[in-house]
């Protein structure tokens, strides 16, 4: 009976990071078109600025760039997570836990990393609304993916 009931856990967890890292590919998606649109322009005659960073983001601040480039990069491990979560679920026998195990790991690392860096985008404070809600839903997806990863290693 247990076994069950993680299953159906696991798929409420599988279905609540899809949504998120859609969320935070959308945002982060928003983020770099902006920042290719609006960033540096270099040509002939001009010099680079003083401080000039190859992520720079015109819409936050030093970190802005480090984060958004690593949240993209959860986003697409997490959204792969969710792929081999579902042929999982549907499945759900040990045969096909390694390969969702792994993936959730990679995409749990990748989202560890992005909050670090999402955590220091809060601390220097310049951002706007967009990039608040991409740092929300990075933090808090750092713990539902864990908890998807705690889900589908209880159903084993």
């Amino acid at each position: 009976m247990a076994n069950a009931q993680m299953k159906s856990v696991a798929a409420l967890f599988l279905f609540l990071n899809f949504c998120m890292y859609a969320i935070v590919l959308g945002i982060g998606g928003w983020a770099v078109n902006k920042a290719i649109d609006n960033g540096f322009t270099i040509g002939p005659g001009f010099e680079l600025p003083a401080h000039f960073s190859p992520v720079y983001f015109p819409m936050g601040n030093a970190a802005t760039g480090f984060f958004v480039t690593f949240a993209m990069l959860a986003g697409v491990a997490g959204v792969a997570s969710v792929i081999a979560g579902i042929n999982h679920i549907r499945s759900w026998h040990a045969g096909s836990l390694p390969s969702a195990a792994s993936i959730a790991g990679i995409a749990w690392t990748l989202t560890l990393l992005a909050m670090g860096f999402a955590c220091k985008e809060i601390e220097l404070e310049v951002r706007n609304a967009r990039l608040r809600t991409m740092e929300a839903f990075i933090i808090i997806l750092t713990v539902t993916q864990l908890f998807y990863i705690a889900a589908i290693h209880g159903g084993a």
